[in-house]
């Protein structure tokens, strides 16, 4: 009898090596050697390697990968230096947030190696992903085989940004919402979060020094119904657009903020705060009428899209307003980057106002072939800003705008125009990072079929079209060391909960990663989707909600959300 016990046990655990010999990893790693049997991980100890250098923060992913396999198994996993087992071990000899993951069933042992914490947490991300869907779960289950397949993994990112955008100013998210995107980053290996946090239509960053930005400038009367372009056909008829009438808000204070901040470094994220400026800026001007140029009235925007409303660089408080905001974020915000915006500044304002036609004479800025006067004088409040900052220790990343007119050396350039802004920035020695809206604007259509989609800004980015974006298209080869990465952007415009943000950030945040993480000789799109589908069974088991339009199904028009209210 116990010989037909071991007989069937013995079938069991080939047939479970045999399920998990099927490597389905994103992004995909860059050396992937499978080779016979594999290991239980039920039960296994998490040790650490002895090192004077190693960070903090291995110990709570320690803890962390201990807590979840002993959640998931329903066997103890604990902590433990004199156990073989899964074992974090720092290796100077190999570069920046790579890995290396090692399974041997003989030795019992899993190591994970790293020359810093960014790459031993890849490492175990990449662990996860070799163990069933179900270790994302929040709950045992003895019905799942918790093995992982003996392999050999090599493996590292191809660009050291690797970045997602956030946009709470539209539409809001909690802590919580916030902590649940990071999560979904951490998954895809991404290391930097850009949080847009000031907008026209709402102020989300508490500054104590100026406290009407979050008592005035966080609240909107009201948000328009529908989509922009018809209530401006609808403007045109009836003087008016369509609204909701309810007052929307919300912000971050300090402490929330920092919160977000730990909470993404413990997963290898850091978080770029962007004030936009001098344009997008309605929820300052309500809040403080004289920092713009005709002294106000203003009010935070009900509706979407570029207000010819900005601040007023003619008056010397501006830079003094502005150097209080980063002061404040500076003290949040360890990040080495402040994203100073830049983008969609119109200078109509400027060219009627007396205080920066002033300015403009006592700078001696003249109109020629770089840019117009007002052009330059946008040039002057990123230069001024960015001497500042980096006074502090600080750089600045702004979108492709900061270009026009004379840049100063040390900016970094986010091209979101196409491509175009960034391949002029590396020609001209700026780094740069690639978030173009033809590859990386999530806020876009997923098929050629919008109607059968819930509402988004328009524009059409699938699945393989992101897929496709080569971040150094029109590059030259010796510039290319100035791409420092890729982003994509994801606008909440027509987007309020967050099974929609989820609907249109997933499956296209796994394209992205793969063209974060990887050497284009390593990827294969018909084979990237069979790991898609892998990585929605992962997603059910988050309870994320994922667009399938790219496997022939209808979009979601119905998703929550879906109707920009």
């Amino acid at each position: 009898m116990k010989q037909i016990i071991s007989f069937f046990g013995a079938m069991l655990m080939l047939m479970a090596c045999s399920q998990a010999t099927e490597i389905s990893i994103i992004p995909q790693p860059q050396q992937v050697a499978v080779q016979k049997g594999c290991l239980k991980v039920a039960g296994l100890p998490v040790n650490i390697g002895q090192s004077e250098q190693m960070d903090e923060r291995v110990e709570w992913l320690a803890e962390e990968l201990a807590e979840r396999l002993s959640l998931v198994t329903g066997k103890s996993s604990e902590v433990d230096n004199d156990e073989p087992g899964i074992c974090l071990v720092e290796n100077t000899s190999l570069a920046p947030e790579h890995y290396t993951l090692t399974v041997e069933p003989k030795r019992k042992s899993i190591v994970i190696e790293a020359s810093d914490y960014n790459g031993l947490f890849n490492g175990v991300q990449t662990l996860y992903q070799l163990l069933p869907p179900e270790v994302y779960g929040d709950k045992a289950r003895s019905d799942v085989k918790w093995v992982v397949p003996a392999v050999a993994i090599q493996d590292g990112p191809r660009f050291s940004y690797r970045g997602m955008h956030m946009d709470p100013c539209r539409h809001f998210w909690t802590v919580e919402e916030t902590k649940r995107y990071i999560d979904v980053m951490a998954m895809h290996k991404m290391n930097r979060l850009h949080w847009h946090l000031t907008e026209d239509q709402g102020w989300r960053i508490e500054i104590k020094k100026y406290p009407k930005l979050t008592e005035i400038g966080s609240v909107r009367k009201s948000t328009i119904i529908g989509s922009l372009w018809e209530n401006l056909e609808y403007e045109k008829e009836h003087g008016q657009m369509k609204e909701d009438g309810i007052p929307y808000g919300g912000f971050y204070t300090q402490d929330e903020a920092r919160e977000i901040v730990a909470y993404a470094w413990n997963r290898g994220i850091t978080v770029i705060p962007e004030i936009d400026l001098p344009g997008h800026m309605l929820g300052a001007l309500a809040a403080y009428p004289e920092l713009g140029c005709t002294g106000g009235p203003y009010e935070v925007w009900t509706r979407w899209g570029v207000s010819d409303e900005v601040l007023c660089p003619g008056k010397e408080a501006m830079f003094t307003f502005l150097e209080g905001v980063f002061d404040e974020l500076m003290e949040i915000f360890p990040s080495e980057y402040m994203h100073i915006g830049g983008d969609e500044c119109p200078k109509t304002a400027w060219e009627k106002c007396p205080a920066c036609q002033r300015r403009i004479k006592t700078l001696g800025l003249k109109s020629d072939a770089k840019g117009t006067k007002e052009q330059k004088l946008q040039n002057y409040v990123t230069s001024r800003l960015q001497d500042y900052l980096a006074k502090h220790g600080r750089k600045i990343i702004g979108w492709d705008e900061i270009l026009e007119g004379e840049l100063a050396p040390g900016a970094t350039v986010m091209s979101w125009r196409g491509a175009e802004g960034g391949v002029a920035a590396a020609k001209a020695g700026f780094d740069a990072i690639m978030t173009p809206n033809t590859y990386c604007y999530f806020d876009y259509y997923q098929s050629d079929k919008p109607e059968l989609e819930p509402l988004a800004i328009g524009g059409c980015l699938p699945l393989e079209k992101v897929y496709s974006c080569d971040p150094f298209e029109g590059i030259p080869e010796d510039c290319q060391h100035h791409i420092l990465g890729v982003q994509a952007n994801l606008w909440t415009e027509y987007i309020s909960t967050t099974e929609y943000l989820e609907y249109m950030l997933l499956p296209r945040m796994d394209a992205l990663s793969e063209v974060q993480w990887c050497a284009p000789e390593v990827k294969d799109y018909n084979q990237f989707l069979g790991r898609v589908e892998k990585m929605f069974k992962a997603y059910d088991v988050l309870g994320y909600t994922y667009s399938r339009v790219a496997f022939g199904e209808p979009g979601m028009k119905g998703v929550p959300g879906g109707s920009a209210k």
